[in-house]
């Protein structure tokens, strides 16, 4: 069985264009609600979200301003 190579820790966050951003939201809900795994390209890698990845909505708030993440979040194998 071939082992799988490490990835690198990684932590960014990429800015899209509404027009774009809503496609890649609309694929998203489309794979949810077919059960199906989601494979989507963040700033040059590819990465495959499994069906059963936990979801969550998360809200911040401080002085500054606030902030609201969709989180999609599963273990590694």
């Amino acid at each position: 069985m071939a082992t799988r190579k490490k990835k690198p820790a990684r932590d960014i966050e990429k800015g899209y264009p509404a027009k774009q951003f809503v496609e890649k939201l609309r694929r998203l809900a489309d794979s949810i609600e077919q059960g199906k795994r989601f494979r989507i390209q963040i700033d040059g890698e590819r990465v495959s979200i499994p069906p059963d990845a936990i979801i969550n909505i998360e809200h911040e708030r401080s002085k500054s301003g606030e902030e609201v993440e969709f989180q999609i979040k599963w273990p590694l194998p």
